[in-house]
């Protein structure tokens, strides 16, 4: 099949998936109280905001009579309506595979790649950025076929190898968003073989005797998704043990009990950085530079250059000044075009981290919230008009004024929102949500685009809801598909038909790309893409 072929197909299954549900509200799922406060003054709020900063006024000139019709048709949104892409090619059937692909392109324009280093770098120096079987679509069929519960707990499920699908998302023209770069999460990021191959015995040895404290045996080969991955005694220990090695000993006790450690944490994450650079250049438009690092900040001092050898961390020991390290590493190594984003769930600290790496230099071009509705009965609760208080209208707004204090575009980067069942009635109820919040987000003057998370019901890490997705595990579209695919192809994608005056057509719509066209005075059909910034 060919480049154009494949588009097309793409074209008209998006289509086939409108015709057959657009989406129709049933404001009944949710409570009185609940549309008190999504009330007609907030919603004519939120129109006022989005028609303010999404909209701009446009004049271009055009080669038709005076009076002549110019049709006006969005091809492209400015605003970036994302995913993450993690299950390429992994549902286990080629037709699910199919129709989750062409997703990106006709709903989402922008793609978050998995660049987690657990599973990118399973062995040191053999990073799998390349294709092996294991990423094939034949593999992951095969093992479906086997046994569908068991391919969630396989070491590569949501990480792709990233070179296929950097090249399927450059063939859809999308934004290649990498997530992460620097992190030190143990259970989903730190490879094991940092602390075993690069940690001497005699030194692990020395700093057990001095603190007296046993540092668990993590093996090179652990899987990443364990049954219960959150509540690996394992993995909890590690962190609980180095909590219990700070209140023992001092940085600078640590550091000389194990120097060659310190000293690898920081060669190594700066080489991990300078190899993804070399490799990808300029292929990936943004990137996640350095993820969940707020909560370090708050709890270790509030400096984000702190002079130290190593920094203390919930995680473990990481490189000096890591998170203010990582945005000179990225400088330094990727592509001068990328945009840099600091991403993070723990917003109390977060503003006033960003706020200090900025003093101190760190080039941050976006700043990256998250939101994860993970428990189905909070999804009850907010259709009772109850449930957190942060996903109030006001709380929204609030949060987002803060942030844009720093003056940087923001990028919603991670949203969950689970339905509380797979009932028409559950899957309504999630719809509502979502709508509601992504039309608050979309009227944030400094937003720049918003990811959803989990596509796929029952493809997400171990722990998180199974019913989260906008698609069904076969690849069913749920309602929340329809009321996403509303907003984004129909309520904020500008189609309409002006005038000609003075060569020249002039129109207000969304900011984007657009197609223009229009018979000249020999009744020749013209057309040309502009741009509405």
């Amino acid at each position: 099949m060919t480049k154009t072929m494949m588009l097309a197909a793409c074209a008209v299954a998006a289509t086939a998936f409108s015709a057959k549900g657009d989406f129709a509200m049933d404001r009944s799922v949710m409570s009185d109280k609940y549309w008190s406060i999504w009330n007609d003054e907030v919603q004519a709020k939120i129109d006022a905001d989005i028609e303010k900063y999404r909209k701009a006024d446009a004049t271009f000139e055009v080669a038709a009579s005076d009076g002549a019709d110019v049709k006006v048709e969005q091809v492209g949104h400015a605003f970036y309506f994302g995913a993450h892409i993690f299950n390429f090619n992994q549902l286990g059937k080629k037709e699910w595979n199919d129709r989750y692909k062409e997703l990106y392109g006709t709903l989402f324009n922008s793609a978050t790649v998995a660049f987690y280093w657990r599973t990118l770098e399973q062995y040191p120096y053999a990073p799998r950025f390349e294709e092996r079987y294991e990423d094939t679509e034949e593999y992951w069929n095969r093992e479906y076929e086997r046994d569908p519960k068991a391919v969630a707990y396989k070491p590569n499920w949501r990480r792709p190898a990233t070179d296929p699908v950097i090249s399927f998302l450059k063939t859809r023209r999308l934004r290649i968003h990498g997530h992460p770069l620097v992190w030190g999460n143990n259970a989903w990021h730190t490879p094991t073989w940092l602390w075993d191959d690069f940690c001497p015995e005699s030194e692990k040895r020395a700093l057990e005797a001095a603190s007296g404290v046993k540092l668990p045996v993590r093996d090179i080969k652990q899987p990443i998704c364990t049954k219960d991955t959150r509540n690996d005694p394992n993995l909890r220990w590690w962190d609980g043990a180095w909590k219990e090695i700070y209140a023992k000993l001092s940085e600078e006790e640590i550091a000389a009990l194990v120097p060659t450690y310190i000293k690898a944490i920081n060669d190594i994450y700066e080489r991990r950085v300078r190899e993804i650079g070399e490799r990808y250049g300029s292929r990936i438009d943004s990137w996640d530079v350095v993820n969940e690092s707020a909560t370090d900040f708050d709890d270790f001092g509030r400096k984000a250059v702190r002079g130290k050898l190593f920094d203390k961390s919930l995680y473990g020991p990481m490189p000096a000044d890591y998170a203010y390290k990582s945005f000179l590493w990225a400088q330094k190594y990727l592509s001068p075009k990328a945009l840099f984003t600091i991403n993070d769930y723990n917003m109390g600290p977060f503003f006033e981290q960003v706020d200090d790496l900025l003093r101190n230099g760190a080039r941050i071009d976006v700043v990256g919230s998250q939101m994860h509705l993970f428990n189905p009965a909070e999804s009850v609760n907010i259709a009772r008009g109850e449930g957190p208080a942060h996903l109030r209208p006001a709380a929204v707004a609030e949060r987002f004024r803060i942030l844009s204090q720093a003056n940087r575009p923001i990028h919603l980067s991670e949203i969950t929102i689970t339905a509380p069942d797979n009932s028409q009635r559950g899957q309504m109820v999630q719809a509502i949500i979502m709508r509601n919040l992504y039309r608050a987000w979309f009227s944030v003057e400094k937003m720049n685009g918003i990811t959803w998370w989990n596509v796929v019901d029952d493809c997400g890490a171990p722990g998180e809801p199974s019913i989260s997705g906008i698609f069904t595990r076969d690849m069913q579209p749920k309602t929340a598909y329809f009321a996403m695919d509303d907003l984004v192809n129909r309520e904020w994608k500008t189609k309409t038909t002006a005038k000609a005056a003075d060569g020249k057509v002039s129109f207000r719509g969304f900011k984007g790309r657009y197609r223009l066209s229009w018979k000249d005075a020999d009744g020749k059909e013209r057309s040309k893409l502009v741009e509405v910034e």
